[in-house]
């Protein structure tokens, strides 16, 4: 049985097993017609194609890359560093740290990042704080992941049983190194698939770095785009790129799930024969 609903009956696996193959053969449908206008438009031609047989345009796109990445890396590195704080903010004691966390989270997870990048781009030069190009996609970006890694987080802290708690202050810790050395490090691990889920999101939101001007991926398809005259061409390799980084970091997400959810299995049982 799930946490959050019942396993579907036989008639509702029926339902979904129809509904599967019909979305299956619907997408197959569309995939096929594109094809086919692609091809009657002379989109498919080889000569359109062998531009991307070079490697100074795939140098061109992998540098893009290369500071998809860096943005990704240096915003999941502040939003989880920040939303660690957040979360021990909602956990804590003092209703004058609690609630201004919980309001930081709760307005933020609803602002779009999309506006949050207009107004570090627009706004904030106005009072005179006029950002590096890099910081006006990096730092939106940290903003508005850190509340969605302060749930993740506080939800990673919440599941530790409260003994471990307990135990950690039987011993001599203090309440700071209990949650420093005792509970943390099991909720990082428990919450390692969703971390891993969330920055896949995250990477794909540098895509905003159009906006900024700045050099990701996206951008660099928009610019070598405008520049060969390969519209359709440009950004289906941009997509394949994209779907093949992300589908590997899903993977990824998906491996750790099932290595955790194996963990815990043979602990409980461990557990139970003892």
């Amino acid at each position: 049985m799930s946490v959050l609903f019942d396993e579907p009956g036989p008639k509702a696996r029926r339902r979904i097993r129809v509904a599967t193959v019909l979305g299956v053969l619907a997408a197959v449908a569309l995939a096929v017609l594109a094809v086919r206008q692609f091809a009657a438009n002379g989109q498919l031609d080889a000569a359109r194609w062998q531009p991307y047989a070079t490697w100074p345009m795939w140098r061109y796109l992998l540098t893009g890359l290369w500071s998809t990445f860096l943005a990704a890396v240096v915003s999941a590195a502040l939003s989880m560093a920040f939303g660690l704080l957040l979360a021990l903010g909602r956990l804590s004691h003092r209703r004058w740290i609690r609630l201004p966390a919980a309001a930081y989270v709760e307005v933020v997870r609803v602002v779009p990042a999309l506006l949050l990048v207009y107004v570090v781009l627009f706004a904030l030069p106005r009072y005179g704080l006029d950002l590096p190009l890099f910081w006006k996609l990096a730092v939106p970006l940290a903003v508005s992941n850190a509340a969605a890694f302060a749930e993740i987080f506080r939800a990673g802290i919440k599941s530790v049983e409260r003994g471990q708690t307990e135990a950690g202050l039987a011993v001599g810790l203090t309440p700071f190194q209990t949650m420093r050395l005792v509970v943390l490090p099991q909720a990082a691990r428990r919450v390692l698939p969703s971390i891993v889920s969330q920055s896949v999101g995250l990477l794909k939101d540098t895509s905003l770095g159009f906006v900024v001007s700045y050099g990701e991926l996206l951008y660099s398809g928009k610019v070598l785009a405008a520049y060969n005259g390969l519209l359709i061409q440009t950004y289906l390799v941009v997509a394949l790129i994209y779907l093949a980084v992300n589908v590997s970091l899903s993977k990824l997400a998906r491996t750790l799930e099932a290595r955790q959810a194996g963990t815990l299995i043979r602990f409980s049982r461990r557990t139970a024969r003892a």
